[in-house]
């Protein structure tokens, strides 16, 4: 019992046997008035938060016993026969982030009593406002495994229809379908977009939604120092790609079913964004890894290969270790001194996070007193240097995590403390780079077991870094 005032209690059966059901402002939980056994009276209760119910429907009575065929007499402490009952649908939460969705059947001979229970469980859903009523959603029939249209079809929309979700679908035809869609289509209509793909499917919606946003506030995305207009939309994301990072590192995990209920219920993650340009021309933006050196060319690779499905990317992955090329170059980036988080810290970013709701507060106050100046902060700033010949220079503002990755590329990442993790690997012989790759799909730690090569930095949200490369091979 979460403490509040109990806004409706009655005794119902559950599966035959009376149960006191309980409704407060939070959470809605049944025990049973008989336990079976004195010591599993605890055992048997269940509650669920109000947030977490998926929908209240009323349900058919069939008082024929299923098992042995034949009618059976209810118990006495109610009427001898049970004509009415609610199912509630709710979510029911599983081992290593997954969430399912089950239900709980209601009986009663007062059909009265029945119809209380849903009007109250109703209105008490109706007061979950941030809940999602009208989507759009853009499916990639050609992601990943090819198997989009059917994740959708089978797990996501009998599980909206429930929720009473209202979803325009829209199945890309071409790259950059969704993006192109966004930037022309009336969105005050719809509560959020939805991307059913992989990470190539979200960022499409993604550049889609931004641009849009920027467009109608006038403001010029080539300038580096812009200060963008956050959007009004949520995009949520339904994994059905060969990665899926983007979802696993918000979500947990890359499980359709618990995205679709973590959009239903209504949760919401703000994440960071990192943008790039090349002499103040804006060429995309990323909420997760900017790949130069092995990683970009193993991602530039697999886009020959598409045909291979989730396996291109161990087959140009293996193809680039095997080229073993490196990029001489110079890095100028700014060290964050405005947030809490490191690289080294070990503390991952949850639901909740005081790292990134302090670092937020920090960086708004910063924000603010930057616009006070009226000199160009890049001769106020202190630019640090790195020179030397590199295998790969990645940038991350989430940890990229995925099942293949379990802790990602960098285990302390946040995902909205308005900072970025560069990582640089300096050239290293083939066997110590593969052991640095070899520990990326183990969970043992990225940063503080293995760093003889490799320099981990958090770096400012403003003007992060400056990258100047050649290539050479050696």
């Amino acid at each position: 019992m979460d403490g509040c005032p109990p806004l409706l209690l009655s005794h119902l059966l559950v599966n035959d046997r009376p149960f006191q059901v309980t409704l407060t402002k939070s959470v809605f939980s049944w025990q049973p008035l008989r336990p079976r056994k004195p010591s599993s009276a605890g055992g048997e209760t269940c509650s669920v938060p109000v947030p977490e119910i998926i929908a209240v429907r009323e349900t058919e009575v069939d008082v024929i016993n299923k098992e042995c065929r034949r009618w059976q007499k209810m118990p006495s402490v109610f009427n001898e026969k049970m004509f009415h009952a609610f199912t509630v649908h709710h979510v029911k939460r599983s081992k290593e982030h997954h969430w399912l969705c089950s239900e709980v059947t209601f009986r009663s001979s007062d059909h009265q009593l029945c119809r209380q229970w849903m009007q109250a469980l109703e209105e008490q859903l109706d007061l979950q406002a941030i809940r999602p009523k009208n989507l759009i959603v853009f499916i990639n029939p050609f992601g990943g495994k090819r198997l989009g249209k059917q994740i959708y079809d089978e797990k996501v929309a009998p599980l909206f229809q429930l929720a009473s979700i209202t979803a325009e679908v829209i199945v890309t035809e071409y790259a950059n379908h969704a993006r192109d869609y966004l930037f022309e289509a009336d969105l005050e209509k719809y509560d959020g977009i939805v991307s059913v793909g992989g990470d190539g499917m979200f960022s499409e919606v993604m550049h889609g939604v931004i641009g849009r946003t920027q467009k109608n506030a006038c403001i010029n995305q080539n300038h580096p120092n812009a200060e963008l207009v956050p959007c009004d939309l949520r995009v949520g994301i339904i994994p059905a790609g060969s990665t899926d990072c983007i979802c696993y590192a918000t979500v947990g995990t890359s499980d359709p079913v618990t995205s679709a209920l973590h959009i239903i219920v209504g949760d919401s993650q703000p994440i960071d964004v990192s943008s790039v340009h090349h002499k103040n021309m804006f060429l995309k933006y990323s909420v997760s890894l900017l790949g130069y050196g092995f990683y970009g060319d193993t991602v530039s690779d697999s886009e020959k290969n598409r045909w291979m499905g989730p396996s291109r990317y161990d087959f140009s992955g293996f193809k680039a270790f095997l080229t073993h090329q490196c990029y001489e170059g110079v890095i100028s980036y700014l060290p964050a001194t405005e947030t809490l988080g490191s690289p080294r810290d070990q503390r991952p970013c949850t639901a909740g996070c005081r790292i990134c709701q302090h670092s937020g507060e920090q960086l708004e106050a910063s924000k603010k007193e930057r616009e006070f100046k009226l000199l160009n902060s890049d001769n106020h700033q202190q630019w640090k240097v790195i020179k030397g010949k590199f295998l790969a220079i990645n940038s991350v503002t989430i940890s990229c995590a995925c099942p293949k990755s379990p802790k990602g590329l960098s285990p302390g990442a946040h995902l909205a403390d308005g900072t970025m993790d560069l990582i640089v690997v300096r050239k290293c012989s083939r066997l110590s780079f593969l052991r640095y790759l070899i520990r990326h799909t183990t969970s043992n730690d990225q940063v503080l077991n293995f760093s003889f090569n490799i320099i981990y930095l958090t770096i400012r949200n403003s003007n992060n870094y400056k990258l100047t490369v050649k290539c050479c091979k050696y």
